[in-house]
Parts: structure tokens; C-alpha cells; sequence
């Protein structure tokens, strides 16, 4: 179980959840994504319609409704959701009330755990609310995707304190799986700058893989679908396949 994370809005979080989770998908193993973020863009990315939706994480969370009762199947062969609901806005206020309110999805999802999913990736909302500690707590591990820009560190540096605040009280198991540097282009040296930065301070942690900016990553959400099915060859989504190897271990 991954949790997809970064409190810094617009660095590729949310795309490289659908993303990755499609390419793993591809490997045939059964994936599930859930959809944490109150903007609700990996449902949409998966072509889940907002007026459609019905119950998701915010049911699953805030109302107890269990985690089996409110999964469905995307248009991606062994990709299934818990899409965001048009609720899951409030859940952050409500779930300061609530008994047990870091450990929420952990027992959500403790009955599908084992055994339905080889993998579990939660797309977290971009903050460091109640809704991404529920991501945290829940999660073996966090994937932090990082824009190659200027202040990418020190947001970096925050969300890692967050890591390790978890670790402490509420997740010991928590691991960081790995930093995977998006929205790259090679021609900045500003990028090259940032990669080299990270990679210093990080090092094996840090994924080979880059991802770069590219027009059809950008286009494939208008379209209810991953990049990996909007146009397999474009180098956006040879780049999710490349990660998700490396994550397996196969490169």
C-alpha cells in the first residue's frame, strides 16, 4: 500500500497516481487507487463522472460504509477506484471530532488488505491535513513525486518531517519508497540543478526514472484517461511504464 504525497499543489501528484497505477495495472496484477483528494482529479483522470460517483472515500471514511461496498471498476483491465465524493471536502473539519481519526482509511481498508490487491495506491490531497495522515497511517509506504523547481526542497523537507511524526506515534512501519522527479525537461539548468540537488541529499532514493513535461501527460485528463491509453508512445507514458519497472525491480 503506497501513498502518493506531496502538500505542494501542481507537481504531477495526482497524474503520476493514475499513471503508475495503470502501468502496474498493465502488469496484470489487480490495483486498486484510492482517491483521497477532495478535488477528486483521479477519478476524473479515470473517467469516473462527478455526477456519477456516488459513495467513495468520504462514505468509506466519515459514514463507516465499508471499503467493498463502495469500489468500481475503471475502463482499465485489473484497475479498480474508490473515487472522491462531492463530501469528502468536509471530511478534514469532521474528522477532528471523530474517534480514531488518524487510523480511518487504515481500518477502512484492513479487509481488503491482504489477499484482493498486489497494490494499493492512495492519490493524498495536497496538504498535510487529517486526510494525508489517514494516507500515511494507512500506507507501507510514501512515493513523493517532486517538481524540478526552485522551492522543491523545502517543501520536500516539511513533508518528510510529517513522515517521520507518523512513524513515530501512529505508522513505525512507514517507509519512504522513493522520490520520482517530475515534470523534468532537460534543457533548464535549473532542472538539472534541482535533480542534482535531490539526488545528493537522498541518493538511492531517488528513482532513476524522470518525468518529463509533455503535452499528451497534460491532455490525457480532458479525456477520462491515463496518459498510458491517450498515447501509449508518448514519452510521458513510456516514462510512468519505465517507473513502474523500476519500482518492480525489473530495470
Amino acid at each position: 500500500m503506497l501513498a502518493i504525497a506531496n502538500q505542494k499543489g501542481g507537481v504531477g501528484k495526482t497524474t503520476t497516481a493514475v499513471n503508475l497505477a495503470t502501468a502496474l495495472a498493465a502488469t496484470g496484477e489487480p490495483v486498486l487507487l484510492v482517491d483521497l483528494d477532495p478535488q477528486g482529479n483521479a477519478s476524473t483522470g479515470l473517467g469516473v463522472d462527478r455526477a456519477a460517483r456516488g459513495q467513495g472515500t468520504y462514505a468509506m471514511l466519515i459514514d463507516g460504509v465499508p471499503a467493498e461496498t463502495v469500489i468500481r471498476a475503471s475502463g482499465i483491465p485489473h484497475l479498480s477506484i474508490i473515487p472522491s465524493d462531492a463530501d469528502l471536502a468536509g471530511a478534514e473539519v469532521e474528522l477532528v471530532s471523530t474517534p480514531s481519526r488518524e487510523t480511518r482509511l487504515r481500518n477502512s481498508l484492513a479487509p481488503i488488505r491482504n489477499g484482493r490487491f498486489a497494490f494499493v495506491l492512495v492519490d493524498c490531497p495536497p496538504s498535510l491535513g487529517l486526510l494525508t495522515v489517514n494516507g500515511l497511517v494507512a500506507a507501507d509506504a510514501v512515493l513523493v513525486p517532486l517538481q524540478c523547481e526552485f522551492y522543491a526542497l523545502a517543501g520536500l523537507a516539511q513533508l518528510m518531517g510529517t513522515v517521520e511524526r507518523v512513524q513515530r506515534g501512529l505508522n513505525p512501519r512507514l517507509a519512504l519508497q522513493g522520490v520520482v522527479l517530475t515534470m523534468y525537461d532537460g534543457r533548464n539548468n535549473l532542472c538539472e540543478q534541482v535533480a542534482a540537488d535531490v539526488r545528493g541529499h537522498f541518493h538511492d532514493k531517488v528513482y532513476k526514472t524522470m518525468i518529463p513535461r509533455n503535452v499528451r501527460v497534460s491532455e490525457a485528463p480532458s479525456h477520462g484517461v491515463p496518459v498510458l491509453v491517450y498515447d501509449q508512445r508518448c514519452a510521458g507514458a513510456q516514462a510512468y511504464v519505465s517507473l513502474a519497472a523500476e519500482m518492480l525491480g525489473d530495470e
